[in-house]
Formats: structure tokens, C-alpha cells, sequence
């Protein structure tokens, strides 16, 4: 079995198969004419149970026969034009290449002696986001698995640099719409269930800097200590940005650290045209980016940043066999030292890839298309009597409702929407997500693929109608 090592003796068979593989993949994707199959979990489950993993098929060429079956048929493409749901978007080809390149040299970027210029290749970019963000010279960060991970890593620092008595006395103060992350990470890092206050937001999806100055002044006046304020510079259901500089300012004045959830508004780091939607996250003691949505980038690519470097000591611990703390001293740089994981793949150079072949401004363009989307797809809606869309999006995500004419009772309407959702999903025309606004179903739109136009948005958008008005049609016949 030793063929199936990669090494200089079987160099060209990689290089065969990887092509075969490609081949593949380019063939499909040139060929799909629709996100998704609409393939179910019952039809599917079956064709990889019957698959006995202990009897091997000995050859590349029917494997991915067999994948073809049981993956790359049924998969949800993101690159398709009316993949419009979750924060996923199309990949950029120097990324891709990035990746073919890490998987095969596979550099662990835990220390210096397992990666080399990987280390700085990783620092470097790290500097770069630090220096578009504005975090200033002592700034410092590392990769990451994806923002979960970054707010984890952040709200840990700034737990350390509390240095409360005791854990049941730390709040966290996040909106009412900000990432599940915030309370996950909450009780992993052994805080009481009350430790995040839920500030309210406005109409605007954004929060209101009156009620976290309430929240704080009570905190104090409790006597309690207010750990980390959590602002998010686009919110996964609406994209809103809270008001940054006015939550900087609270924090400042409460000496509260600030950490900005920037996983999806990331993206206007690089913008040509809307970086100024994003004032204020200068001001920053943490913030999280995720490369894989608004970069284009493979997931996995994320990474925390901090204002100063000095906090990531609070995730060191020396190894001998590992990173010993004379190589400090030596001026060894290793990544373990800052991060959360030890092994650790060099999601670091998809970007690195992307920058170089494209440049920020070719990211910053794709960016700014999909937000010019969003605006176009607001006016569509807003002028539609037959949608409710919530709120003017800040970057590209439309949240909205079908509204039947004859038709009052809110119930009866949500279940419209599930339906349209639940069988537009099951046709594989488009895919479209849903969440809750004011314990109402909502549908949801996330725009990141500048290849969809205000075409597709409408067509969509006439699917979704008629699912809706199907249900009802139906609904009404069994009622009489």
C-alpha cells in the first residue's frame, strides 16, 4: 500500500489522480443548471449505507464513479446563482489552488519547525488585516477554524483580562440579534446562565447604545462586572452593523473590552465603495473575520484579532516536545503560542493566493457587487404588495415575508412561507433560508454570489409566490 504514499516516487500518480478529480468537479459544476437535486435524506441514506468501507474499490476511476452517486450529484452547489440561503458563498480559483497546494505539502502551522514560511506567510497576513482594520502597531491575531472559534478565542481574553473574583460575576453584553456564538461560547468558558444581557435592537436590526448604557450602569450599580461587549458589524439574519462608534465609546468609559463580530461585515475591509459602513471597528480590543464568507475564500478561513498582542498570552501553555519557552528566547516564532488549536491546517494561504493573483481591490469589487445586489433586491421587494421586507440591508441579506391578499390570520401565513421555503428546497430551483422576526416564519435571502442578478431575485421571488399560493389554494379546499 505503500503506492498510495505521496512521496517522490509516486509524484506523477498524484498528479493523475488529482487531474482525474478536477476533471470531475470542473465537469460538474459546468454542467449544473440548478443548486441543488432536491434529493431527500430517505432516497440518499440508503446508497451510502449499502457502501461496505471495508471492502475497497482498489481503483481512483471508480471511486469517483461511486462519489459521483453518492456526493457529487446531490450536492449543494453555492456557486449557482440562485443559491441564495445561508452565508455560503462561490469560491475564487486562486483559493481553490491554495488549497490543492496545502492539502498536498499539508504544513501544520502549530510551530516554526513543522511549517517555516508558512508561520510568516500567516503573520504576514494577519498584519495586513490588522493594518486594514486599524488596530494599530501592536495588534496581533491568528487563524482560526471560523468565527465561532474567533469569538470564542476573544471572549476568553477578555475573560482573563477581567480578573473578576469569581466567573458568576462577569456579563457579557451582546443584541438581542447577535450570533448563537456569543452564549456558546458563554458556558464553555464556565460562565453563570445569566452572564449575557441581550440588549435590545431598534427597527433597524442595529443595537441601541441607550439600553446598553442601562444594562452597564446597572451592571456596576449591581455590582457586578461587566466583561466584554459584543458588537456585530453584520448579523447573520439581517447583515445589520450596530452602531460601533457609540459602543466604543461605552466601553471606553466602563473600561469594558470590545470585541466586534465582523465574521460576514468583513467583507468591507477590502470594499471600494462602503468601508465606511464599518467606522469604529478601529476601536476594537477583538474582532473576528470570517475569509470564508466575505473573501470568497474555501471554508476553512478565519482568524481573531486583537489590539494588543500581549493578550493572547492567555492562550499559551509550553510543551517541551512542542514549543518549549526557550525558543522565545531564541526568537522562534510559533503559532501554537497564540491559538486555541495545536495541529493546524495553512488556511492561511488560500488568501495569501487570493491577494497576490487578485488583489484587494478584486475581492473589495466582488464585495461591493453583492451589497449593490442587496440594494437593487430591497427595491424589488419594497415595491411588491405581495412581500413584507424588514429592513434596508447594510450588506446583502434581505429578510422578508409573502403576504397573501385574502388571507389575515399570522399563523396561516407562516405556514405559507414554510411551505414555499420547504418545497423550493425540494424542487432544487433555489435555495433560500428562513428565521424568525417577532416569533413570525420569515424567508431570508443571503447574497454573496455576484454572479446572481436582479433576474434571478425576481424569478425566485415568483417561485416562493407560488409555492405560498399553492398551500393555501390547497388549504382552503381541505377546510371546505
Amino acid at each position: 500500500m505503500r503506492s498510495h504514499l505521496l512521496n517522490d516516487t509516486t509524484a506523477e500518480q498524484y498528479r493523475r489522480s488529482v487531474i482525474e478529480g478536477v476533471e470531475r468537479v470542473a465537469a460538474k459544476i459546468a454542467t449544473t443548471d440548478r443548486p441543488f437535486t432536491g434529493v431527500t435524506v430517505d432516497a440518499l441514506s440508503p446508497r451510502i449505507d449499502e457502501i461496505d468501507l471495508d471492502r475497497p474499490l482498489h481503483d481512483t476511476a471508480a471511486v469517483l464513479d461511486e462519489l459521483e452517486d453518492v456526493y457529487l450529484r446531490d450536492a449543494v452547489y453555492f456557486h449557482h446563482p440562485r443559491y441564495l440561503a445561508h452565508l455560503n458563498c462561490p469560491v475564487v480559483i486562486p483559493a481553490v489552488l491554495g488549497e490543492a497546494v496545502l492539502s498536498a505539502v499539508n504544513s501544520s502551522l502549530d510551530t516554526w519547525d513543522q511549517s517555516a514560511g508558512g508561520t510568516l506567510i500567516e503573520r504576514k497576513l494577519i498584519d495586513w488585516t490588522t493594518a486594514r482594520i486599524g488596530l494599530g502597531p501592536a495588534a496581533d491575531g491568528v487563524f482560526t477554524s471560523g468565527g465561532t472559534q474567533s469569538n470564542l478565542q476573544a471572549l476568553l481574553l477578555a475573560r482573563e483580562e477581567a480578573k473578576a473574583e469569581s466567573l458568576a460575576d462577569l456579563r457579557i453584553f451582546a443584541s438581542e440579534v447577535s450570533h448563537f456564538s456569543v452564549k456558546k461560547s458563554a458556558k464553555l468558558l464556565g460562565l453563570g446562565p445569566d452572564a449575557v444581557v441581550s440588549v435590545p435592537v431598534g427597527h433597524d436590526k442595529r443595537m441601541q447604545t441607550v439600553a446598553l448604557a442601562r444594562e452597564l450602569e446597572r451592571c456596576v450599580g449591581d455590582g457586578l462586572v461587566p466583561m466584554a461587549v459584543v458588537a456585530t458589524a453584520g448579523t447573520t439574519d439581517f447583515g445589520s452593523i450596530d452602531p460601533l462608534p457609540e459602543i466604543a465609546g461605552l466601553c471606553e468609559q466602563y473600561g469594558v473590552w470590545m470585541h466586534v463580530d465582523a465574521a460576514y461585515g468583513c467583507g468591507l475591509l477590502a470594499s471600494l465603495k462602503y468601508r465606511d459602513r464599518a467606522a469604529g471597528i478601529e476601536r476594537a480590543d477583538s474582532v473576528t473575520v470570517d475569509y470564508h464568507k466575505a473573501f470568497f475564500q474555501p471554508v476553512s478561513s478565519s482568524a481573531v484579532l486583537v489590539r494588543d498582542a500581549a493578550t493572547l498570552r492567555h492562550a499559551t501553555y509550553h510543551a517541551e516536545y512542542l514549543n518549549p519557552r526557550r525558543m522565545v528566547q531564541e526568537r522562534i516564532p510559533n503559532q501554537v503560542d497564540k491559538s486555541l488549536q495545536t495541529t493546524r491546517r495553512f488556511d492561511a494561504l488560500k488568501l495569501w493566493m487570493t491577494l497576490r493573483v487578485m488583489g484587494a481591490d478584486g475581492v473589495g469589487e466582488l464585495f461591493d457587487e453583492v451589497c449593490d445586489l442587496a440594494a437593487e433586491g430591497w427595491r424589488l421587494l419594497a415595491a411588491d404588495p405581495r412581500f413584507d421586507v424588514v429592513v434596508e440591508p447594510s450588506l446583502s441579506t434581505l429578510v422578508f415575508r409573502y403576504i397573501p391578499a385574502a388571507v389575515t390570520d399570522p399563523a396561516e401565513i407562516d405556514r405559507a412561507n414554510l411551505y414555499a421555503r420547504k418545497a423550493l428546497f425540494a424542487s432544487g430551483d433555489a435555495v433560500v433560508a428562513g428565521t424568525k422576526v417577532a416569533g413570525r416564519h420569515y424567508l431570508k435571502f443571503t447574497l454573496l454570489n455576484p454572479e446572481t442578478t436582479t433576474a434571478d431575485i425576481a424569478a425566485v421571488l415568483d417561485l416562493i409566490a407560488g409555492h405560498a399560493e399553492q398551500y393555501l389554494g390547497d388549504s382552503l379546499d381541505r377546510a371546505s
